[in-house]
């Protein structure tokens, strides 16, 4: 797992970390340092969701892939974990024949950074084991969504087109509907077996897939279990002799004492998205999952007691100036350079940072050492967590496409769905040997031409079920696994867990302000009463019209628990 680099905010926002999640999954695999949900109005528009029987049609059949075994089988949602030093003498084969026909495909996916020529090594290799001929067409991820809309209201779409969770808003779910094949006819059931490593891909994940009443995308399964993590300085900790907090009041005694402004050291960063998991509030990370059934009715998150307290206490830290003040700020810096620097001592990120700043600083501090805070409920007990959806990034293969060209696009992502530890993964992950990366003492390390190239392609139009793996740092993969676990033991699913939602037009806008005034309440800008009016207001305006709709929808399709 990586760290969402591209990050410019100090705290981060419910579009970052929906957006270092899914840059995070693509690169868990590589060792490397890198760096929701609806609308519609169109032809062939189906609003709301499948599930049930319908989906059960639609799904591919699960056949488990027992090609290599994990060193840490997945449990309670976590990912697999390898912690294993790999054996590059002896790597697996995962896809015995060439699959692909000689198909000309151009893939549109969303890049960090600058994007490589479509002629280096690393393509040019992929092309030839997978036996297509692929060209990218890497856009700025920071801009997608707009350039996304843009090709999707064109009738110049290229053949596969990668769209993350985080960019189904406004009319792009109407257009995925209208714009993108059914793969149905290729993967439902048995037929998926034609692609064995798709076949492995977890049925959870392939639920997500199913938009407008069709099987429409190949996704990049992920754990379910909560990715927003607080870290803490491990090495500052045991030098002060802190202990670590188990409630919401320690948490902000500890802050109150270790907080020393004169000395530019504050206690933590902006944790309101740690607030929401130790008070319980339902999952912000997808509008779908803001709803849950209590009893007969359907609560949404800003409408519950934990949702208001959580906010409440996030004030409070800022209140009692514990808080880094870039922060508040909410436009300096980046909290996690802040928190390598030793200024801010505890912050949120994605799990995945506990190996990207890990790798970051063991060049740069040898006595930096980081740890990652189990959620512990905000009165001391266990917390009430809930679960992020199983797959946030899929890949579209336009309706315009040839059978040949669906079928070696198929190609593609089975190559690519390959597990950890065979040779299939180490060419889509680490590139060429001696180009993308070399070896020494059986650790494989990316050069610089690696890092730049052997990402933000391959590794997003097909992905085994979810796993960690970390060459160089396997006690960090043992530990992200591990937290997982513990995490996932308190994990609950929502009603809408899993399902792909398409709301009606009308009400995809409704919420989006919510946000601006979560950051202003923290910060002292707006009080908590203001929450409330804007509550009532969201209710008047539609919010209850959204849950008669959403009610209706849970009647008549059930759950995908």
């Amino acid at each position: 797992m990586t760290p969402n680099a591209a990050s410019a905010s100090s705290g981060p926002s419910r579009r970052s970390f929906l957006a270092s999640t899914a840059v995070a999954t693509a690169a868990v695999a590589g060792g490397m340092p890198l760096l929701a949900a609806c609308g519609g109005s169109q032809e062939g528009r189906k609003e709301g969701t499948t599930s049930g029987k319908d989906a059960k049609k639609l799904l591919p059949t699960f056949v488990a892939q027992n090609v290599v075994s994990p060193d840490i089988p997945s449990k309670n949602g976590s990912a697999a974990g390898f912690t294993q030093p790999l054996d590059l003498s002896t790597l697996k084969t995962a896809v015995p024949e060439k699959l692909g026909k000689g198909s000309k495909i151009k893939i549109m996916a969303p890049f960090w950074g600058t994007p490589p020529s479509n002629g280096n090594p690393y393509y040019k290799a992929m092309n030839e084991a997978i036996g297509v001929d692929v060209s990218w067409q890497n856009q700025d991820g920071n801009t997608y969504d707009e350039k996304l809309g843009a090709i999707l209201a064109s009738s110049d779409i290229p053949d596969v087109v990668v769209v993350p969770g985080w960019n189904l808003n406004g009319k792009i779910p109407s257009a995925i509907n209208a714009k993108f094949a059914d793969l149905g006819e290729y993967l439902s059931g048995d037929k998926v077996k034609d692609y064995p490593n798709l076949a492995a891909v977890p049925t959870d994940a392939w639920q997500r897939s199913i938009f407008g009443g069709q099987l429409r995308a190949i996704p990049m399964p992920a754990s379910y279990v909560v990715n927003i993590a607080p870290f803490y300085r491990k090495d500052v900790f045991d030098k002060e002799g802190y202990e670590l907090p188990t409630s919401a009041d320690e948490f902000l005694a500890w802050a109150k004492e270790a907080t020393n402004a004169k000395a530019k050291v504050w206690a933590c960063d902006d944790m309101k998205w740690t607030a929401f998991n130790m008070f319980g509030a339902l999952s912000g990370s997808e509008k779908a999952l803001w709803w849950n059934l209590e009893g007969d009715k359907l609560i949404n998150r800003i409408e519950t007691e934990a949702y208001l307290e959580a906010l409440e206490w996030t004030r409070k830290l800022y209140a009692a100036g514990v808080v880094h003040p870039d922060a508040k700020a909410a436009n300096q810096g980046v909290a996690g350079n802040r928190f390598t620097a030793g200024q801010s001592l505890v912050y949120n990120d994605d799990l995945s940072a506990l190996w990207g700043k890990t790798a970051e600083q063991r060049t740069q501090n040898e006595n930096f050492e980081m740890g990652v805070m189990d959620i512990f409920g905000h009165d001391g007990g266990d917390p009430t967590l809930w679960a992020v959806q199983p797959a946030n990034i899929f890949t579209f293969v336009s309706k315009k496409a040839s059978k040949q060209v669906v079928q070696d696009f198929l190609a593609i992502a089975n190559y690519c769905a390959s597990p950890y530890g065979t040779k299939e993964y180490m060419l889509t992950v680490y590139g060429v040997e001696g180009t993308d990366y070399t070896v020494k003492d059986g650790v494989p390390t990316k050069s610089t031409k690696g890092v730049n190239e052997v990402n933000g392609a391959f590794d997003y139009t097909g992905d085994p079920a979810a796993y960690i793996a970390h060459p160089d740092l396997p006690e960090i993969a043992k530990q992200q696994v591990e937290w997982q676990q513990r995490m996932g033991a308190f994990t609950k699913k929502s009603s809408f867990y899993g399902l792909t939602i398409t709301e009606p037009n009308r009400w995809t806008n409704l919420a989006d302000d919510f946000e601006q005034l979560e950051d202003d309440i923290v910060r002292g800008r707006k009080k908590v009463s203001d929450m409330q009016q804007a509550v009532s207001d969201w209710k008047k305006q539609g919010g209850d019209d959204l849950r008669a709709w959403y009610k209706k929808l849970l009647d008549d399709n059930g759950s995908a628990k």
